[in-house]
């Protein structure tokens, strides 16, 4: 038997998020896409959940060539979702209902239409000519070195302008940041404080480890051969030099101080990547780093077993100063794992199961937008695709589309409640029967379900800030028990 106790409790340990994809939760102008004003006319749902935060997916000024995840101010509101007036009514409202708020922050690129990128190409001398990663072409023409994209193909891109090459981790159209610039990370600190002077309580940074990249410009190795055919040439390096420096820690540290100095506020990373579990630890570690983080344990994985849950579990073990662990079983960028991890006949009963092992997490627990419904992947055909990396990589690579379709608020309405134009990615044939108020009208339902098991999850420290201990992980049997003090809870699934 394996036991792991818990770090000193905070405010946060334990807390329900839901996470909120702007573009799909609530449409308020009839434009066929979700907007500020919606979110927070159906903040009700989430607080009746029994949440105790949202996350909020990028809602600022964009091309929106990558859906908002390509900035180009980070301290404006898109059009398209509404003005700065709308997020501070947000945010008002949410923490009128008990909500906290925590927003996205994508500190490791731009868009190339931000004002910072149109300098930098513009000459080599200009006082943001480094705000970017630049570097000169090798004696052939050929890019600096041997780095690839993690949507595919080569991660540097020409300029003719500045006559080198960029960097670009993800679409030719986010370039890279330096983020071993000190000018560019005073931006980035006053950016942070500039969303915590309008009351946000906290940020989830995306793709923190690609923040800083290696000055050398060293190509990374090769990867082992896979027996699976890899769809992105990224797959086929090991990603040592392109991300996770060692240089990223004293901003992480900065981050934390302005977070702190603040009131407290929350601080969870994203981090991906064969080396995920040691960064998570890492970036975590003691009071002056980052409050949580979360990898893509199950984001990703084909099957619900007892092994995945154990091992994900003690990748956070019991250390002095050890960090605190988020989940996600599903999430703006992954397939829904209602439809990776159940055959549809069995899906009522799987849901249940799953969204009660998911409450008994050690951790904070993610609630991607419509698992409380039991919303399923959609196959988007390939005329309705919207998100760029399954234009790159169709079909091997079926994109992100499938999960980020609209809520479903209403069954019989032309367009279910969250819209009364046109949606901007179809709903599921079978959504419309999963719509919140034929769920309301059902004591039965997995919504119902789901607010007990967070009130469930919220009358037992054991479950919120609790010590873990599996008992028995067979091939469909997990048992675990969870305790704090006096309060101790046997939970058994059977997978």
């Amino acid at each position: 038997m394996t036991i792991i106790h818990h770090p000193d409790a905070s405010d946060w340990r334990g807390s329900v998020i839901y996470q909120i994809y702007p573009r799909s939760f609530a449409d308020s102008d009839g434009d066929g896409v979700g907007d500020l004003p919606g979110i927070t006319a159906r903040l009700d749902h989430v607080a009746r959940l029994g949440a105790d935060a949202i996350w909020l997916s990028p809602f600022f000024a964009s091309p929106m060539k990558d859906f908002g995840y390509d900035v180009s101010d980070y301290r404006a509101v898109d059009p398209m979702f509404g003005t700065l007036s709308d997020f501070d009514a947000l945010v008002a409202r949410a923490h009128a209902l008990g909500l906290k708020v925590l927003i996205d922050q994508v500190y490791c690129h731009t868009s190339d239409q931000h004002a910072w990128f149109s300098e930098s190409r513009a000459s080599r001398e200009n006082a943001k000519a480094d705000w970017y990663v630049w570097a000169d072409a090798k004696p052939d023409g050929s890019p600096p070195n041997n780095w690839q994209s993690v949507f595919g193909g080569p991660a540097w891109t020409w300029d003719a302008r500045r006559g080198q090459f960029y960097l670009h981790n993800f679409l030719t159209s986010q370039p890279q940041l330096n983020g071993h610039s000190a000018d560019v990370l005073a931006e980035l600190a006053d950016t942070a404080r500039f969303w915590l002077d309008r009351g946000v309580d906290g940020f989830r940074v995306d793709a923190l480890n690609f923040l800083m990249h290696n000055r050398n410009l060293t190509d990374n190795p090769p990867e082992e051969p896979s027996l699976t055919q890899r769809a992105r040439t990224f797959d086929f390096q090991k990603h040592i030099h392109n991300q996770s420096q060692p240089e990223i820690m004293p901003f992480i540290e900065q981050l934390r101080s302005i977070a702190d100095a603040a009131g407290g506020r929350h601080l969870l990373a994203e981090i991906g990547g064969a080396q995920a579990a040691a960064e998570m630890q890492a970036y975590t570690h003691g009071p002056h780093r980052f409050n949580s983080a979360y990898g893509f344990d199950f984001l990703y994985a084909e099957a619900l077993t007892p092994t995945l849950v154990e091992q994900a579990c003690l990748t956070w073990e019991d250390k002095p100063q050890s960090g605190w662990p988020t989940w996600a079983f599903s999430n703006h960028d992954a397939p829904r794992w209602i439809s990776r991890w159940a055959a549809p006949q069995h899906r009522p009963a799987f849901a249940r199961m799953a969204m009660l092992l998911f409450a008994c997490l050690r951790g904070n627990i993610i609630v991607w937008q419509g698992e409380e419904l039991g919303i399923t992947q959609v196959d988007i055909p390939f005329e309705r695709i919207r998100d760029p990396e399954a234009l790159i990589n169709w079909p091997m690579t079926l994109g992100r589309d499938g999960t980020r379709t609209p809520m479903v608020w209403e069954a019989d309405t032309l367009g279910h409640g969250f819209t009364s134009g046109e949606p901007w990615l179809p709903f599921g044939d079978d959504h419309p029967a999963l719509a919140v108020d034929r769920q309301e009208a059902d004591p039965a339902s997995l919504l119902h379900f789901t607010r007990a098991v967070i009130a469930f999850r919220k009358a037992h420290p054991a479950l919120q800030i609790g010590s873990i201990r599996f008992v028995e992980v067979g091939e469909a049997l997990l048992v675990l028990e969870r305790e704090e003090g006096d309060d101790l809870l046997r939970c058994a699934f059977n997978l």
